[in-house]
């Protein structure tokens, strides 16, 4: 039951993501039926329900105006070799680390750019070509808003009423699935009854089939996949954030928990298959699989069903859909952008620091001014220099010439809780990460200092791991140290850091009796090399 309950709320949605795509309803529905049984079937949790979702929206338009549908199928097929890569990989829970502000940024620049694309069907605007550009869309439709349709607005906005109402009769009934059947009933008495023709549906836009396409060859070349390759980045970055965040979401409410890399191995299996037969980029959907959940599902039978449920109503009751609105789908849609905006979450993480409203607010207006794909780069890529630079902010570099005070420490060997520090040794300690974000900052503490000590102390029981270049700004160290005859010694390194330095051959130079477990052992091994 909780699958053919699934399978009816995904109809409508289904339709509406393929058309808004730039596609024909059939390949929505292809996607859903496909991938969402692949899903089910291999996937890493049990209640997912698979199939295409707004998210998606955007960047496959993009995809279609510059490469056509063989490139999108391209791009998806990519796609799912990244992901599943990443599952064999084991790479689910670096997923989980993709900052906040990125998911809620683009998140929300996906929602308006959703919004502001169905503007022309809603109002009924007529409209010979719509431009890309977010803001030359907006000046397109204030420039028309004189060919607004009435009866075309009148049924779209009907239909978002019906959606935002029908919850309070009843949960049960998927309000998008109510407001087709009704609009479409009512458009269809005024166009065959009445004999208003100003209304369009999807016949008169697309040719429907009712039936499953046969699986048919792709087409590539080197120059095209080169092109495509950050697109299909972005489509396997946002499935495996997408189909994540929905199975976290399920774990929630189940109690059971997924796993993260059989999940993504699922998803890029679908994505594989799924673009022979011409469907779009498939994933887990949130609202789907808590519509699964809350019927009842806990097996991946549910999913199975759904996609059999859809796949029946395709091969059955197809050809009706050729008369539903446009001006329906596009309320659908609407109501979809509306619920994906995040707003007041948007609007409580204005509130944060001021790195995390950089990184919200560069992301969202790049997705809307510009596309998904070069958002979530930038985004990435701001998120990760805010990020080294506020660990570099927080390690520090000591230094310690005659007292080191230990009395508000664990490395406290005897009872004295002050160590005297013998003239001609010098104190280094690294309190943090020694990565490249801090290594250089390092290597300037210790130009900064004009002495020249006969023991140099290295105390690194805070360095909980260090970088190829943290690691070479340290031998670099030793091999100026040793060529001013000073002589080298390391303290408190972790087992980490200890086989970094053995593979890379610095241990074996600076020597094991160097190498102390504790700055008390370190001091007395200074002591004795003292001239």
């Amino acid at each position: 039951m909780a699958g053919i309950i699934v399978g009816i709320v995904a109809l409508p949605l289904a339709i509406a993501f393929a058309i808004a795509s730039g596609v024909g309803p059939e390949q929505g529905l292809t996607t859903a039926i496909i991938a969402g049984f692949i899903i089910a079937f291999f996937g890493g949790t049990t209640v997912q329900i698979g199939g295409p979702t707004g998210a998606f929206i955007i960047i496959i338009h993009g995809i279609i105006q510059q490469f056509g549908i063989s490139g999108l199928a391209l791009a998806t097929i990519m796609a799912g070799i990244i992901l599943v890569l990443m599952g064999l990989f084991k790479l689910g829970t670096i997923i989980r680390l993709i900052p906040y502000p990125i998911v809620v940024g683009f998140t929300s620049g996906i929602s308006i750019t959703i919004f502001t694309a169905q503007m022309k069907d809603l109002f009924g605007l007529q409209l010979e070509s719509i431009p890309s550009n977010f803001i030359s869309k907006w000046g397109a439709y204030f420039a028309s808003l004189e060919t607004t349709d009435l009866l075309t607005l009148s049924l779209g906005i009907g239909s978002i009423l019906l959606i935002i109402l029908t919850p309070k009769i009843s949960k049960k009934i998927p309000g998008s699935l109510i407001a087709i059947i009704a609009i479409t009933t009512i458009a269809y008495l005024l166009r065959h009854q009445l004999g208003l023709t100003g209304i369009e549906t999807i016949g008169d836009r697309f040719e429907i089939n009712a039936s499953l396409p046969t699986p048919s060859g792709i087409e590539f070349s080197m120059t095209t996949i080169n092109q495509l390759l950050p697109s299909a980045f972005t489509i396997a970055i946002l499935i495996a954030i997408e189909s994540l965040l929905s199975a976290t979401v399920a774990d929630g409410v189940t109690g059971k928990k997924h796993n993260s890399n059989t999940e993504l191995t699922a998803q890029g299996i679908a994505n594989i298959i799924v673009p022979f037969f011409g469907g779009l980029p498939a994933t887990g959907a949130v609202a789907r699989t808590m519509t699964n959940i809350n019927n009842g599902g806990t097996t991946p039978i549910a999913g199975i069903v759904h996609a059999v449920t859809l796949l029946l109503i395709l091969l059955f009751l197809g050809p009706l859909t050729k008369h539903i609105p446009m001006a329906c789908l596009a309320g659908v849609l609407v109501v979809v952008s509306y619920n994906m905006s995040e707003w007041r979450t948007f609007k409580s993480m204005l509130k944060n620091s001021m790195s995390d409203v950089a990184v919200l607010l560069t992301t969202f207006l790049l997705t809307v001014i510009f596309d998904l794909t070069i958002a979530i780069q930038v985004g990435l890529l701001l998120a990760l220099v805010l990020f080294m630079k506020r660990v570099s902010e927080v390690t520090r570099i000591t230094v310690s010439k005659n007292i080191i005070d230990l009395s508000h420490e664990s490395e406290i060997y005897h009872q004295e809780e002050k160590f005297s520090v013998a003239k001609g040794i010098e104190v280094y300690e690294i309190d943090g990460p020694f990565f490249f974000g801090i290594a250089n900052k390092f290597d300037e503490c210790m130009k900064s200092i004009a002495d020249n000590p006969q023991v140099r102390i290295i105390r690194m029981r805070k360095v909980p791991f260090m970088d190829t270049t943290g690691l070479h700004n340290l031998e670099s160290l030793y091999r100026s140290s040793t060529k001013e005859n000073i002589k080298f010694i390391l303290s408190g390194v972790n087992e980490e850091v200890h086989t970094s330095l053995h593979k890379s051959g610095l241990a074996q130079a600076i020597g094991e009796d160097n190498i102390c477990s504790d700055i008390y052992k370190a001091l007395k091994r200074g002591e004795s090399l003292l001239n």
